[in-house]
């Protein structure tokens, strides 16, 4: 049975009250970090909950960037974990939330972001399109290049650095949010 077909039979039967309404929720994303991970909640608001994403929720707090994730959106945020920053040079991340590189770090975080709400099969579609790559205008203004390798979804930053989505198509009420292995650079 495929995923929209599951959502679809739980939410029939939610609706006859066989199911409880919640289990909805609990199909219809995977859980991240150890946390369910809930479609009627912000990206912050789930983030939050994640062991895997403390790095990441320090980080958009030092950035200021809680409001703008909090906000309506929608965003596509390629959300890296706790390891992907620990890939970093010892002491990176230390550096980055200090508030003299407030803007270096706004800028990393913003090139993980992008306008608009891309699930994975959207992302596919326009790579196909793309004769196998598609181009992500981040937010932060830079491209990211999307491809499908051995059936994952990857990332190519500017830098010529790839990520690799780990887990797909967490929704959000504002947006959705895909979990990637390393963090890519602007």
């Amino acid at each position: 049975m495929t995923k929209s077909k599951m959502r679809a039979a739980v939410a029939v039967l939610a609706m006859l009250g066989a199911v409880p309404a919640l289990t909805t929720a609990a199909i219809a994303n995977p859980m991240v970090g150890g946390a369910a991970m809930y479609p009627t909640k912000t990206i912050v608001d789930n983030a939050v909950n994640s062991k895997d994403h403390t790095t990441l929720v320090a980080a958009v707090k030092a950035a200021g960037l809680v409001d703008t994730l909090s906000g309506p959106g929608p965003f596509t945020v390629f959300a890296p974990t706790n390891e992907a920053f620990a890939k970093l040079p010892a002491g990176t991340v230390e550096t980055l939330v200090k508030p003299d590189n407030k803007a270096m770090l706004t800028k990393i975080l913003t090139y993980h972001v992008v306008a608009g709400r891309m699930t994975s099969k959207d992302i596919a579609v326009s790579i196909k399109a793309g004769g196998g790559t598609a181009t992500l205008t981040t937010v932060q203004g830079e491209p990211l290049t999307a491809t499908m390798k051995m059936g994952k979804l990857v990332l190519t930053d500017a830098k010529g650095g790839t990520s690799t989505v780990t887990i797909k198509d967490v929704m959000q009420s504002n947006g959705v949010i895909h979990v990637v292995d390393t963090v890519l650079m602007p």
